[in-house]
């Protein structure tokens, strides 16, 4: 089986990491995604850190996969994509994980993730703590914690960081594994937040669901949260951000969508890339945009690209 998975080519080609180079932990679960179309890599820490690798940056992605022969595709898999993979805890007793997606014929995705699996026990060594002590944010996702063991290791990592650093929560809300309790309280550790409408719904305490509320929910999360950076997507209609109390909306762009799986990490890491390197908000936004939309129209949660798509 393992002869027809798709590559993810070393010819991707990453850019050079200067030693200037953001450097971002990646928190999380890495895994297969189970397709119609065959297995591919993914997990939201390793998708971001794929394209936060594309754009420049050093990430160092945190995770656990198993001993066998689909822990060691992804290990070499990060490697093709120029990640380290130090951070990458291997278990003997533990498979490594993977998430059983179904598509609708729009291409939206719904998901069967697997339990008791590698990157429920994710152990950060030396060398993340180390790597932790100069990143300049760290990304970690509601979808992870859904164990005492992963929640204790992130405790572990957020002293670490510089206190400048941006703490970067992608909500995640998959059942069920969405405690929507767990979730309030690590959003009151974050400096960016980051979800779609339907999860700012429920995390706000709506009922409704009306569209085009998306800065009434963003402002109510950070009178919550007390958040100065939130995120809220709208699928096609665009996503906006709360920075600081001023409020940024970008359209969105139509596009033939294939699927969209991995369109929020690819989004994600868009715009902590320009917020990173200083781009003013609205800026961001739109090229973060405009990836999200690159990535629905591809097959797959990371296909090729450069610093400069989309175009």
């Amino acid at each position: 089986m393992l002869r027809t998975l798709p590559a993810l080519r070393p010819a991707t080609n990453p850019p050079p990491m200067p030693e200037s180079a953001p450097s971002v932990i990646c928190f999380g679960e890495m895994l297969w995604d189970i397709l119609p179309e065959g297995l591919f890599p993914g997990g939201a820490p390793f998708n971001v850190a794929f394209h936060l690798r594309q754009f420049g940056l050093a990430p160092h992605v945190v995770t656990g996969v198993g001993r066998d022969l689909l822990g060691d595709e992804l290990v070499l898999r990060l490697k093709n994509a120029g990640l380290d993979t130090l951070g990458v805890a291997r278990h003997t007793g533990l498979p490594t994980g993977y998430v059983r997606a179904t598509l609708s014929p729009a291409g939206d995705a719904s998901y069967e993730i697997a339990t008791e699996v590698a990157w429920d026990q994710i152990v950060t060594g030396e060398d993340t703590l180390r790597a932790t002590v100069q990143a300049r944010a760290v990304v970690f996702g509601s979808l992870a914690l859904r164990s005492t063991f992963n929640r204790a290791a992130l405790e572990r990592l957020l002293p670490a960081l510089p206190p400048d650093a941006l703490r970067v929560f992608d909500v995640n809300l998959r059942a069920p594994h969405d405690d929507l309790a767990l979730v309030r309280e690590l959003a009151r550790r974050a400096t960016l937040l980051k979800m779609n409408a339907t999860e700012a719904r429920r995390l706000a305490g709506r009922k409704d669901t009306a569209s085009g509320d998306e800065e009434e929910l963003a402002r109510a999360i950070a009178a919550d949260t007390s958040c100065n950076l939130v995120c809220v997507t709208a699928a096609e209609q665009g996503a906006g951000l709360l920075e600081h109390g001023r409020w940024h909306w970008e359209p969105g762009q139509p596009v033939q969508v294939v699927d969209t799986v991995g369109s929020g990490d690819a989004f994600l890491a868009a715009l902590l890339a320009q917020l990173l390197r200083g781009t003013p908000a609205p800026i961001a936004l739109r090229f973060a945009c405009r990836m999200g939309e690159w990535i629905a129209r591809h097959r797959g949660a990371t296909p090729a690209h450069d610093a400069t798509t989309p175009r």
